[in-house]
């Protein structure tokens, strides 16, 4: 049976992790896409991104200058919107009585959301999972405020934090994916029949990665609540946050939950990504090594700040070179670079101790070879693009599961 292919518009698209598993997932077309990299005169993510998929219906402007009539109708709206100081509620400036003290990027999407006119079917947002728990003083307050955003726009949400290598990828990586339902589709219907079925078998995320129970259920009620009430109160001075790593939210009350993976299928190793072929610059210099070991080693000692201010400092060793026959660690955006870290990966061959490569990165987030190349752009931003990015299997994996 033939499809309908549903029409996408990708936000805060990167270098196209979002396009790149909803394409292989079939069944979805971008009509437009908008990458822009604040306080950057060279705008080197959406070079890339046009490199791959062409500049046809593809912005590098400012989304909070972009009008919104400007931004085509679609039935799905994507995007990893940036994870900084989400929502800082302390202003009446916008309608709603709340902006984003820095996190207003979160605010385009909200706004994209309130002056369409024909709204989106289907949300597919992505962030970093502390987004469920911040900020310290009010956990949770920030995707609070989403939530109540999203009932203002007539969608029910499910959300899940996924690590990738619990579900067979070579990078264990942990992000909160958001699915969003307008209450004229089918699956806000079913959402709303029954929850609790929703969120262990079938919903979106149920079907495409399966989980083998659920416990510490916590349902609220925000219906009352208004946005300048949830950003003054909610769960003040909690030091733990009212979301779990799993829930739905419709109609001003959300259920959450703990649950745990079910998955056994192929898992892919760091091992199963390596180049046969490396440059020699990515190899360490002898003479760096002690340094490397000591980032990366357990630490008690004392340190004392510019102030003069004296404390002490502790933290526990990491793994040194990193073990191949498990999947990765977490690519972060200061990955490249021949600088010693204690964060970047560091693997041993039969040349010696060496970095990751740009290819390799690529691998461990599901781009094909070289997807990041292009003249000008460094290795080191290259993994920077990665340290961004998603890993586009998931994204894959929700394509497939939202179809049909």
């Amino acid at each position: 049976m033939e499809y309908k292919k549903l029409k996408v518009v990708e936000l805060f698209a990167g270098v196209g992790g979002f396009r790149v598993g909803l394409e292989k997932s079939e069944g979805f077309e971008i009509v437009w896409s908008n990458q822009w990299e604040p306080s950057t005169k060279t705008q080197h993510a959406s070079l890339v991104y046009e490199k791959v998929f062409g500049k046809d219906n593809h912005s590098n402007k400012d989304i909070e200058k972009v009008l919104v009539k400007d931004i085509p109708d679609c039935d799905v709206l994507v995007g990893g919107f940036p994870c900084q100081d989400y929502s800082v509620a302390n202003s009446l400036k916008r309608s709603g009585g709340i902006e984003g003290k820095k996190g207003v990027l979160w605010w385009s999407i909200d706004k994209i959301l309130r002056e369409k006119k024909k709204k989106p079917k289907y949300l597919i947002l992505e962030n970093v999972d502390r987004l469920l728990k911040s900020p310290v003083s009010q956990r949770g307050r920030d995707f609070a405020i989403m939530l109540k955003c999203f009932q203002q726009n007539d969608y029910a949400i499910e959300w899940r934090v996924i690590n990738a290598a619990d579900y067979g990828f070579p990078q264990r990586r942990r992000r909160v994916f958001i699915i969003g339902y307008h209450k004229n589709t089918k699956q806000y219907k079913t959402l709303k029949k029954n929850p609790l079925d929703w969120i262990k078998e079938n919903g979106v995320l149920a079907n495409a990665f399966p989980i083998s129970n659920c416990e510490n259920f916590v349902t609220e009620n925000i219906n009352e609540l208004d946005l300048v009430q949830i950003t003054k109160s909610f769960n003040l001075n909690s030091k733990k946050s009212t979301f779990e790593n799993t829930g739905v939210f419709i109609d001003g009350k959300f259920i959450t939950c703990v649950s745990r993976p079910l998955y056994g299928g192929k898992r892919i190793l760091l091992k199963d990504v390596l180049e046969g072929k490396v440059c020699p610059s990515f190899y360490i210099e002898d003479e760096d090594i002690h340094k490397w070991k000591y980032l990366k080693g357990g630490k008690k000692e004392s340190r004392k700040t510019k102030e003069g201010f004296q404390y002490n400092f502790s933290e526990g060793s990491m793994t040194f070179p990193d073990t191949l026959n498990k999947p990765s660690r977490t690519i972060i955006t200061s990955e490249g670079g021949k600088s010693p870290s204690r964060f970047k990966h560091a693997i041993e061959d039969a040349k010696g101790i060496r970095r990751l490569t740009p290819v390799e990165l690529e691998r461990l987030n599901g781009f094909e070879d070289n997807h990041s190349m292009l003249e000008g752009i460094t290795d080191v931003k290259r993994a920077f693009f990665m340290g961004n990015a998603l890993v586009v299997g998931v994204v894959e994996e929700i394509g497939k599961a939202l179809k049909f």
